[in-house]
């Protein structure tokens, strides 16, 4: 089992992405004999091409994904920098990470219910600042430049390019460096951006990347908070693929590849900034300034982190607002009664949507904890550690946007009668998460004290004994916390439940997405705080669970 983990560990991983582009690629060539496709033609690639719009809708996912990559990255990257080894930064380091367990689509919905027209935020401003008695005629949710979309994907990508920073830190004499280079003159905020970012810039360019092919393919987020006239190509994607008329899945394979050359777009047009800003930024290194104007540029980027934080919370404060507000006219600034109507009419929907969620994030995540820990063991035994190719295998499944191979597994999935099915979920579910256990998991168990290996076997202890009594006994809080980090993961997940699944596997992520089209706000506000309750509660249990295990005995 050992010796073969790493093996299907990658089979786990690339096995359905390559898989899956190939049974998208085919039908996009006009071959899938299930359908009647018997032969390689453009005829599908025409077809299109010729569809209403596709040229606004290419041009929304490219502009709002790179854009909103650019603006996150930039926030957490002057945060870190004008922050640094303040109290504010150690705060906000412990109250970001939770962010991070916040679905996309739950995000989305708060937001959604703050700065709609009929939102908290014109409610707590009419009519005393706006003079409005009835929800204004504007269009702010769903605008077609789509940039409530982007602002959604900066307020939930910024918390994690900024742990992706610390953990690129890790290990980094950070401090050192900047104490250094304060010695000859250079103002803080300065000096951490002239000696540390270049330093720790190449270990961000994977997670880059992988943000990048998100926020340019993202579905969910589109569909709650992105244009419809027309929508981001991903959700037409999504459209043509469901369309009763199954010869337009042959577009929608088409539309999947133009989607993944945008991705590809985004990346090569990222690098080229990449290369522009490297050779502007070995100039100002060498000009030698010492960053006297910094006073403004570091007062700018900690408020625009604390903004992002503020409207986060507020979004989400919204939601839990909403999920208990029972009479609610505008322009009141809060419910005149409290009530559990939503709970009580989401009824058995919504604990049935709860119960398959939380079984299916228990078994994706269970699959991939035994897979990772059996890789890192296997290296530990050996001695030895991966190339960085291994890098580039954990974050395939991240940078190949979800919409280019999925249909093409659900394909496969549709061939061997397994679509539709509890365990096709779980699967598709598996592909995600492994790649964020091992991301979680890894650095800590490359970290532990080997001699602790060495005295159990002077002991005469089996490797394998080691491994039960020793290596995760003592590894029990990373250990959690990055089957935590799975559930949170799997929560989240809306295309592979809605590929994989067919349509009749419902989690509080599909659901969601599918009410927040027109139904009650109290019943996807219900929806929406059950899907950040099962990730916190997951936190919340490892850590209990790591203090207990870690506890001497």
């Amino acid at each position: 089992m050992i010796r073969l983990a790493p093996l299907v560990t990658v089979l786990v991983m690339i096995g359905p992405v390559v898989a899956g582009l190939a049974g998208t690629v085919l039908p996009a060539l006009g071959w899938l004999p299930v359908l009647g496709g018997e032969e390689i033609s453009l005829a599908t690639i025409r077809a299109l091409l010729s569809a209403p719009g596709l040229a606004t809708s290419v041009w929304l996912s490219f502009s709002t994904g790179l854009g909103a990559t650019l603006i996150a990255v930039c926030l957490a990257i002057l945060f870190c920098a004008a922050a640094q080894d303040s109290r504010l930064f150690r705060v906000t380091t412990r109250l970001i990470s939770p962010f991070l367990s916040v679905p996309h689509a739950t995000l989305a919905i708060g937001l959604a219910f703050l700065i709609a027209p009929s939102g908290w935020a014109f409610r707590l401003l009419s009519p005393w600042a706006t003079g409005w008695e009835r929800p204004p005629d504007l269009l702010i949710v769903h605008d077609p430049h789509g940039l409530v979309m982007a602002l959604g994907l900066v307020l939930k990508e910024t918390p994690f390019m900024f742990l992706m920073l610390l953990a690129a830190l890790d290990g980094l004499p950070a401090r050192r460096i900047v104490a250094t280079a304060r010695t000859m003159g250079y103002r803080a905020m300065t000096a951490w951006l002239k000696t540390v970012l270049p330093q720790v810039y190449p270990r961000l360019r994977l997670p880059i990347f992988a943000v990048l092919a998100f926020a340019t393919s993202t579905v969910d987020m589109a569909i709650l908070l992105g244009p419809t006239t027309p929508a981001p190509l991903a959700v037409r994607v999504v459209q043509w693929m469901g369309d009763p008329d199954l010869s337009r899945r042959f577009v929608g394979s088409a539309g999947a590849l133009v989607q993944a050359g945008i991705a590809v777009a985004a990346i090569v047009a990222w690098v080229a900034v990449e290369r522009l800003v490297i050779l502007l930024g070995r100039r100002w290194i060498r000009g030698g300034g010492r960053g006297r104007g910094e006073g403004l540029m570091r007062t700018l980027s900690i408020a625009a982190m604390g903004a992002a934080c503020a409207l986060a919370i507020l979004s989400l404060f919204a939601l839990a607002v909403w999920s208990v507000a029972g009479a609610w006219r505008f322009p009141e600034g809060l419910p005149g009664d409290l009530s559990l109507d939503g709970w009580r009419q989401g009824g058995r929907d919504l604990w049935a949507a709860a119960l398959t969620t939380v079984t299916v994030a228990l078994a994706a995540t269970a699959a991939a904890v035994v897979l990772v820990v059996a890789c890192l063991e296997r290296e530990t035994r050996a001695a030895r550690r991966p190339g960085r190719g291994v890098d580039w295998v954990l974050y395939t499944p991240l940078i190949v946007p979800q919409v280019a191979f999925l249909f093409g597994l659900q394909v496969l999935l549709v061939a061997g009668r397994l679509d539709g099915g509890w365990f096709a979920v779980v699967w598709s579910h598996l592909v995600f998460v492994l790649p964020y256990v091992f991301l979680s998991l890894a650095g800590a168990w490359r970290r532990f004290d080997t001699r602790y290996i060495a005295v159990a076997r002077s002991l005469g202890r089996s490797p394998t004994a080691i491994l039960f009594l020793v290596t995760l006994p003592m590894l029990a809080r990373p250990v959690l916390t990055a089957a935590a980090v799975g559930v949170a993961v799997s929560v989240a997940l809306y295309l592979p439940t809605l590929f994989a699944g067919a349509g009749r596997i419902e989690t509080l992520t599909t659901e969601a997405v599918a009410r927040a089209a027109g139904g009650d706000r109290r019943i996807i506000a219900a929806y929406g705080l059950l899907q950040i309750a099962l990730p916190f509660a997951a936190f919340a249990l490892a850590s209990l669970a790591a203090r207990r295990l870690s506890a001497p005995r």
